[in-house]
């Protein structure tokens, strides 16, 4: 059954790459309709068998570990994919934009890649897990994020079409910044499959705070080293840290992203020698026949749709399980206060849009600045923060 249900993630995973070059092939064909471009249903339908083939993934492993897959960031980072292109499917069919799907579909596939780059095992669940709330709170956060990244993706195509790319400037600037940071993650997943194929390994031991001895096992260079750690005799011939981190830090996840920015900078630098301009810029010429209003629109409801998922799933239901699970509903956990800043902000967002009349492109820096949030709370919270979740980054 675990095999299978890999299979069948390999498949999602395969389709939504054919699905993003169909809706690509869409923009090129202007003789007809978006409702009835052929390159627009073609990518719709594939996308929707990709969608069917990866929640046979997640039915297959959930029979297999007998509960619901969103226990470790493996996980719960397919699930945010899965959630991701499902929102796609459900907006496209009420806007028909197919250029929605060539900026959607590859930040589902950044998403699956970046996830699969963690231990996929399946393991019993830890106790602080044992219970209904997981598959409640958690699922639930997911999906409102998934239909909030849908949001990014609108503001992203907005920005892109709107910016002027022929003189540098302050927002070519923090457009570019985008780019790079998608690009990181590329970085993240060619950097790590490279050091796994090389079967690289480093061990650490140290005495923790219960005067007990811990190891850890590096698979990338420690550039950071784990507070107080020695790297093991068989490991002597392995690269020894430039420095150790605090015991409030987790080394060995700081460590992998730092070797993803070290990957995403390189492989960002190859890309701009080949196209010779700005990544924003190389995109413009496929979204200058989008209908901005309509893109805006898109944006903004899919922050009135996510915002209020969000909220019951990543505050209301994660009060209640931490209230069953620690005897508080709120104990300033790292997770929790950056749940709490994503939902100020996009709290924020939708004041703006309906009392202010932040429309277009203001609107849409927003929808870009949520997302990168989200992905700070994704990323850097599960991967380096030590904290009650640290769980969650296993």
């Amino acid at each position: 059954m675990a095999q299978l249900s890999s299979t069948l993630l390999y498949i999602a995973f395969i389709l939504y790459l054919i699905g993003t070059f169909f809706f690509g092939g869409a923009i090129r064909d202007k003789k007809e309709k978006p409702s009835t471009n052929r390159w627009s249903m073609l990518g719709i339908v594939i996308t929707i068998v990709g969608f069917v083939s990866q929640l046979g993934y997640f039915i297959t492993r959930w029979i297999a570990a007998g509960h619901a897959p969103v226990s470790n960031l493996f996980e719960f980072t397919t699930f945010f994919g899965m959630m991701l292109v499902g929102a796609f499917i459900i907006i496209y069919f009420i806007y028909k934009i197919s250029v929605l799907g060539l900026f959607t579909l590859p930040v589902a596939l950044l998403v699956i890649a970046y996830a699969s780059m963690f231990p996929r095992e399946i393991t019993p669940l830890i106790p602080a897990l044992q219970s209904d709330w997981l598959h409640i709170h958690v699922t639930t956060a997911a999906a409102g994020e998934a239909i909030l990244a849908v949001s990014f993706a609108a503001g992203l195509i907005y920005l892109i079409r709107v910016v002027d790319q022929s003189k540098p400037s302050k927002r070519t600037f923090w457009l570019e910044v985008i780019m790079f940071c998608l690009i990181t993650t590329l970085g993240f997943v060619a950097v790590s499959t490279a050091f796994s194929l090389a079967d690289y390994e480093a061990k650490f031991t140290w005495v923790d705070k219960n005067k007990q001895q811990a190891e850890v096992v590096y698979d990338m260079p420690a550039l950071v080293g784990p507070h107080k750690g020695t790297l093991e005799k068989e490991s002597a011939d392995r690269f020894e840290p430039l420095v150790h981190m605090p015991a409030i830090i987790n080394a060995k996840k700081l460590n992998t992203v730092i070797w993803s920015l070290i990957g995403g900078t390189v492989l960002y630098l190859l890309l701009r020698l080949v196209l010779r301009k700005r990544i924003a810029a190389a995109l413009q010429p496929l979204v200058k026949h989008v209908n901005l209003d309509l893109t805006d629109e898109i944006s903004y409801r899919a922050v009135a749709i996510g915002f209020p998922v969000f909220t019951l799933g990543a505050l209301i239901f994660a009060m209640i399980w931490a209230q069953i699970a620690w005897t508080r509903f709120w104990g300033w956990d790292p997770k929790e206060v950056w749940a709490l800043i994503t939902w100020l902000f996009y709290a924020a967002f939708l004041h703006l849009r309906l009392s202010r009349g932040w429309h277009g492109e203001k609107s849409a820096w927003l929808a870009v600045i949520g997302f990168a949030i989200i992905m700070f709370n994704l990323v850097a919270v599960n991967l380096v923060i030590a904290g009650l979740h640290s769980y969650a980054g296993s």
